[in-house]
């Protein structure tokens, strides 16, 4: 039998770049509110400043701060008012000393003013005056042009994925449509003679195709689209043409099953059969997804996944996260790691990066532990209970309990 000849990951990575460093995804410009989550494919810089003028954060009295100083609720002072400001409208009112102006919440401030006063602080002596029982400060109840961004200011990078607070910032500088890249299409083929869908009739020896599912919520979640899936027999030839069509309409094809040394696994010579330069990762340094294949055939990449659903998703979020996120979106987007204190002793295989999915909680001190979650690769629970995990080194013997860590959040 022919063993697999392992990559660690670092190395099938620099693979992966070397083999897909010319593939590149088309772009389009759609409407501001159809972009959650789409990847941005370009830099933005602010086309204004951020507010456009000065505004006011609080209802109440535009005023020379230096005519408040020394005011207290027994000893207020008293200012004339010459004009309110109406909200959504320009104003010709210029502030003295001495003066104050109303203006609203948003509303401009008027010309030589430098502080608002709250209305909650201020008597209505008659039409024309006003007391004032607080002192203020310059700046105070105030936000001025610009604070927030200046024109031209970078604002977000290509390869962002854009979150509902983009989309507000996009809006409140007045961009309406946004540049992001095509999302990629993405065939899935879960391969086995057991898989039933799930609202089908399971017979004994049976079991429900978990991993087409699974992959494909994951592959939306990422910025992708699924545009054909199937359940494949353990048949080289269904299989061969299975994938060759899905190619048809593919950017990317996942295979999960069919990876390992058994004897009906094929998923490497199918992809050989399909063109050079076929399969050139056969085993990853890795622990779970060891029998893990990347290759590239009909001018795209196809990944060989392990068929237990656990290594399968920890194989996506490893591998071919990052082919989506650096080869086709350009982006250098990072995990989001906490810090947290191992709650118990973890064993590392030997000569393989290890990843332990854990459970998050937080101590009496606010500290957030990691509580390992054990099972086997084919449970599919481990990730339902997971929040993230914990990747030990390919050299690391393993976490001792009490060990700080760092933990990827899922």
């Amino acid at each position: 039998m022919k063993l697999l000849k392992v990559d660690t990951i670092e190395e099938a990575k620099n693979k992966m770049d070397m083999h897909f460093q010319d593939f590149f995804l088309k772009t389009e410009k759609i409407p501001l509110h159809n972009a959650v989550g789409r990847i941005l494919a370009e830099d933005v810089d602010s086309p204004i400043d951020l507010p456009e003028f000065d505004r006011a954060t609080v209802d109440g009295y535009a005023l020379l701060s230096k005519d408040t100083f020394g005011a207290g609720e027994s000893l207020p002072v008293f200012l004339d008012v010459i004009g309110k400001v109406d909200i959504g409208k320009d104003t010709a009112l210029h502030i003295d000393s001495g003066k104050a102006a109303y203006v609203p919440t948003g509303g401009m401030i008027p010309e030589g003013a430098d502080g608002m006063v709250m209305i909650e602080y201020v008597e209505h002596l008659d039409e024309y005056t006003i007391a004032v029982y607080d002192s203020i400060a310059p700046g105070d109840g105030i936000i001025r042009r610009g604070d927030d961004v200046k024109k031209g200011e970078h604002i977000l990078s290509k390869g962002k994925k854009l979150k509902p607070q983009d989309i507000g910032f996009l809006a409140a500088v007045g961009i309406a449509e946004i540049n992001v890249f095509r999302k990629p299409k993405v065939g899935i083929l879960s391969t086995g003679d057991e898989l039933v869908c799930p609202g089908e009739k399971v017979e004994f020896g049976q079991i429900r195709d978990i991993n087409t599912y699974t992959l494909s919520a994951m592959v939306e979640e990422a910025g992708g689209a699924v545009c054909y899936q199937a359940i494949v027999e353990d048949d080289f030839q269904k299989l061969t043409e299975a994938v060759q069509h899905a190619a048809k309409e593919s950017d990317l094809i996942l295979i999960s099953g069919g990876s390992s040394a058994g004897i009906k696994d094929m998923t490497a010579q199918v992809i050989d059969s399909l063109g050079e330069p076929g399969v050139f990762v056969h085993g990853l340094a890795i622990k779970p997804g060891k029998p893990t294949i990347i290759g590239k055939a009909a001018g795209i990449p196809i990944f060989g996944l392990p068929g237990h659903p656990i290594s399968a998703m920890m194989i996506f979020k490893v591998i071919v996260e990052y082919l989506l996120n650096k080869g086709f979106f350009r982006s250098n987007r990072e995990d989001i790691l906490i810090q947290a204190i191992c709650d118990a002793n973890i064993h590392a295989s030997p000569g393989k990066e290890t990843y332990q999915m854990v459970a998050l909680e937080k101590n009496n001190e606010q500290q957030y532990i990691a509580r390992p979650i054990h099972g086997k690769s084919g449970a599919i629970s481990l990730w339902m209970k997971a929040q993230g995990y914990i990747r030990i080194g390919q050299n690391q013997e393993g976490i001792q309990k009490g060990e700080k860590v760092e933990v990827v959040l899922l």
